[in-house]
């Protein structure tokens, strides 16, 4: 069994390669696919140079393989013509199952970031492609833990909200497990971690940093301009504070049971999370 690992050179990407390989999937048996493959020297894994709007080069990458982890793209804007290569270049190679990775409740929510997921989806549907959509809620690591204590501080527009977070090992190590195991085709899995609310996660990198970090709460236009403020385009800061405003009314709580049960594990509780984050 072949199995082809799409951003391989992003932080997910790596995590994922790390856990199959514990799982006892040999490295000759992993294809590692993206644009920068310096980055995955020393992981013994064959390494296939393909960037998303490369179609041709994404199904000689996809070559050979019998499953395919598409881990989506991060340029948000780009995503669906990006994520239409990947889908036409996996069945063309004759790809056998896509693990895909999506975001939250992807078909209902009226969260903004959630719009080229569901249009993944849908194509990966349309395609006929045997698949798995693993919808992710945030990281840990999103939030930044050592930055907030070096700023003093989270910001955002989610109210008391709750977040089902995980670190990025959680959903890496949930996503090798469906591509090692059998039996996942056709389904959809909500995935994440126990639920907290910023001001709760504030309070946690508090305790174990010893300085004081608050959660400072705006509205969403107020949000907007201070993401504006800090480097981001506007289109983008609209996305984001978007999906905050969602996730005040509940977008980004889903229940344990998803990931836990492809963990074969409780998920990392947060103050391990943020611990390893700090």
């Amino acid at each position: 069994m072949t199995i082809a690992i799409t951003g391989a050179t992003g932080h997910f990407g790596r995590v994922v390669i790390e856990s199959l390989k514990a799982r006892g999937i040999p490295a000759s048996d992993i294809i590692g696919v993206g644009r920068q493959v310096e980055k995955l020297d020393g992981l013994g894994v064959t390494v296939r140079q393909a960037a998303y709007e490369d179609r041709e080069a994404l199904e000689k990458a996809f070559a050979g393989a019998d499953k395919l982890l598409f881990i989506s793209g991060s340029e948000v804007g780009k995503r669906i013509p990006q994520h239409r290569n990947v889908v036409d270049a996996a069945k063309a190679a004759g790809v056998g199952l896509v693990v895909y990775t999506s975001a939250p409740r992807a078909d209902t929510t009226d969260m903004k970031l959630a719009a080229e997921h569901r249009a993944t989806e849908r194509m990966l549907a349309d395609s006929g492609l045997p698949h798995v959509i693993l919808r992710n809620s945030w990281y840990v690591e999103v939030y930044n833990p050592a930055q907030a204590v070096e700023h003093g501080g989270l910001f955002g527009a989610i109210g008391d909200g709750l977040v089902s977070g995980a670190p990025r090992a959680d959903y890496a190590e949930a996503a090798a497990s469906v591509l090692a195991g059998s039996g996942h085709e056709g389904k959809v899995y909500e995935l994440g971690g126990a639920p907290f609310t910023l001001k709760e996660l504030a309070a946690e990198i508090s305790r174990q940093s010893g300085n004081t970090v608050t959660y400072t709460d705006m509205p969403v236009d107020k949000y907007v301009e201070f993401l504006v403020s800090v480097g981001l385009p506007v289109e983008v800061a609209e996305i984001y504070a978007d999906a905050d405003r969602a996730a005040s009314q509940g977008a980004l709580h889903v229940p344990l049971a998803d990931l836990e049960a492809l963990l074969g594990r409780p998920a990392t509780p947060l103050a391990e999370a943020v611990k390893a984050s700090l």
